[in-house]
């Protein structure tokens, strides 16, 4: 079972999301300044799960749900994006770093104009995208991963951690709302 939380706090994902949350690194939104008050779905959520197959799915089901349930306005195409996104890096965590990370991390940033999904293991290797091997069946999860980040217009990237783990990250730029 996975652990949610929402940073900024002791409240949940269950407070409807309303209020500040902490931005990616650096305090700035990666697609330029939002409105000077927070929109109702900007936010947070980091949740921790077991290095387990079973994760994958629940992650996937998580993320989507927090989208549903914040009314983040993701088009019908960067959400399933952004699913299959969460998917690729939670199955790499589960079958590469499971060994020296029993736990992973997955975390949900959204701001007005974008979100970012991350996923942190205490494993230390930095994986690089193979290129299409037509004659292998598995191996191009982090290829795809960057594939779909670089068609939406966002950046993907791989950053070490200071415990010496990873974490794996995707930013997407939301299409701006217009509000009556």
């Amino acid at each position: 079972m996975a652990t949610i939380e929402r940073e900024g706090g002791d409240r949940t994902m269950d407070d409807d999301g309303r209020g500040f949350g902490p931005r990616p690194e650096g305090g700035a939104a990666p697609f330029g300044p939002g409105p000077a008050d927070p929109l109702p779905y900007e936010g947070v959520w980091r949740f921790t799960a077991p290095a387990v197959d079973a994760s994958v799915p629940q992650a996937r089901h998580a993320v989507r749900d927090l989208l549903l349930r914040q009314g983040v306005p993701a088009s019908d195409d960067l959400a399933q994006g952004l699913l299959l996104i969460v998917s690729e890096l939670v199955t790499n965590a589960v079958k590469h770093a499971a060994v020296l990370s029993p736990t992973i991390a997955v975390e949900l940033a959204v701001g007005a104009e974008w979100l970012r999904v991350s996923v942190e293991d205490n494993h230390p290797y930095r994986p690089t995208a193979l290129e299409t091997d037509h004659g292998r069946t598995g191996g191009r999860g982090l290829l795809l991963v960057r594939e779909i980040t670089r068609e939406a217009g966002g950046v993907c990237e791989v950053d070490h951690t200071a415990s010496g783990g990873k974490v794996i990250w995707a930013t997407l730029p939301l299409k701006p709302v217009r509000f009556p």
